[in-house]
C-alpha cells in the first residue's frame, strides 16, 4: 500500500495572548500531517512547544525522515504496528511521532469505515465534559473571560504571587466548577496551603504543582494534600505513568507528549488498573488535534479538550462542544477536515 504523506505548516493567532507560568503566546506554529490513500485521507496534528523542545523545524526534520516507509506499506497494517516501526526513528521527536499516529489511525478508521472511537468504545454515553482555560492576566480580563464564555468547568492557569486572590475574585463571577494548574510553579508548602483554601472555593483538583523531577514533594503532597493532584509535565511517556502512580492521584494524558493514539490507549490501561483518575489535554492545537484527543473520551474521567476554542480562525472542521458537552462530527475517523 503506497501512501502519500503531506505536510502543512500553520500559524495559529490566539483571540487573546495566553500566558502560563513559564510564558506567554500570542500566535501558535502547528504542522498538519495528512496521510492519504489516493481515496480516503487522514490528518494527525503536532504544535511548537518551546517547554518540550518542539519547533517547527524540528518537526519537518522528523516528519522527512520517515517518508520513505509510507511508501509500502502492508495493505490494512494495524496503526500499531506502525507505530513500534516509527517510534525507534523518532524516539527524540514525539510530537512528530504524534502527528503520524493520529493521521495514520484517522486513515485506517476511514478505510473500515467506522468512526475512531468506536475501536476501543461502543458508545458516547457519560463523555466527560471539557473544561474551558482562563490564562493568566489582569484578574479583571481573567473575569471578563469567564463571562463571554459561559462554561462548567474552567481550568484556571496560576503560578503568580496572588494566587488565591485571582481564584477569590474570580469566584466572584462564576459557581462553575475550577480546576487550578499551576505549570511547576509551586512549592511543598505553598501547594498544602493553597489546597486547604481552595478546597473551600470550589476546586476540583490541582495540576501540576511541582517541578515535573520533585518526586519526593509529590510524595508528600499525596499523603497530605486536601485535594487530589494531577500529574501533567511529569507524566509525559508511557513508563512514567507507573512512577506518577505512586506520587499522583490521577494523570493528565497529552497525545503530543506520549507520542499519539497508540501510546495514550496502553497508559490508560495501566492508569486504570493503577486505579488513577485519567484525564487527557490538548495543547494549543487547532481542530485536527482536538477532534483526534477527543475520541479518548470514552475511556476518561476528565477533559481539557479547549485548544481550538482559543483561536481567533479554526484550520479545520470537525469536534465542536456546547456548553463543555462534546459534539462530535458526522462520519468515520476522527470526523476533522482541513477547510
Amino acid at each position: 500500500m503506497q501512501l502519500q504523506l503531506t505536510i502543512h505548516n500553520f500559524e495559529l493567532p490566539l483571540k487573546h495572548p495566553f500566558t502560563i507560568s513559564r510564558y506567554t503566546v500570542t500566535v501558535q506554529k502547528t504542522i498538519v500531517v495528512a496521510i492519504s490513500d489516493g481515496q480516503y485521507t487522514g490528518y494527525g496534528e503536532a504544535t511548537e512547544n518551546p517547554y518540550y523542545k518542539s519547533t517547527e523545524e524540528s518537526l519537518k526534520i522528523a516528519l522527512e525522515s520517515i517518508r520513505s516507509i509510507f511508501k509500502n506499506l502492508p495493505e490494512n497494517m494495524d496503526p500499531t504496528e506502525l507505530w513500534k516501526q516509527l517510534e525507534p526513528k523518532l524516539q527524540d521527536n514525539y510530537f512528530a511521532l504524534c502527528a503520524l499516529d493520529c493521521a495514520y489511525w484517522d486513515l485506517y478508521a476511514k478505510q473500515q469505515q467506522k468512526p475512531l472511537r468506536s475501536f476501543w468504545s461502543e458508545h458516547d454515553l457519560s463523555l466527560p465534559k471539557t473544561n474551558f482555560t482562563i490564562g493568566i492576566d489582569a484578574v479583571e480580563i481573567m473575569q471578563s473571560k469567564i463571562q463571554q464564555t459561559p462554561w462548567p468547568i474552567y481550568k484556571i492557569k496560576l503560578g503568580t504571587k496572588k494566587d488565591i486572590a485571582i481564584i477569590q475574585e474570580l469566584r466572584k463571577v462564576t459557581n462553575a466548577t475550577f480546576r487550578v494548574d499551576a505549570n511547576c510553579a509551586w512549592t511543598v508548602p505553598e501547594t498544602l496551603k493553597n489546597a486547604e483554601i481552595l478546597k473551600g472555593l470550589n476546586v476540583e483538583f490541582i495540576e501540576q504543582p511541582l517541578k515535573a523531577d520533585n518526586w519526593k514533594g509529590m510524595e508528600i503532597l499525596k499523603k497530605q494534600s486536601v485535594l487530589p493532584i494531577i500529574a501533567d509535565e511529569s507524566c509525559q511517556k508511557l513508563a512514567d505513568v507507573y512512577r506518577c502512580a505512586d506520587v499522583f492521584q490521577g494523570i493528565n494524558i497529552k497525545l503530543m507528549k506520549c507520542g499519539g493514539i497508540t501510546p495514550a490507549l496502553q497508559m490508560i490501561q495501566i492508569a486504570k488498573a493503577k486505579q488513577l483518575s485519567i484525564m487527557a489535554g490538548c495543547m494549543t492545537e487547532s481542530t485536527i488535534g482536538i477532534s483526534n484527543l477527543t475520541q479518548l473520551a470514552p475511556l476518561l474521567d476528565y477533559m481539557d479538550a479547549d485548544g481550538a476554542m482559543l483561536l481567533q480562525n479554526d484550520i479545520a472542521t470537525g469536534v465542536t462542544f456546547t456548553n463543555g458537552k462534546i459534539v462530535y462530527a458526522r462520519g468515520n475517523g476522527s470526523g476533522a477536515f482541513l477547510t
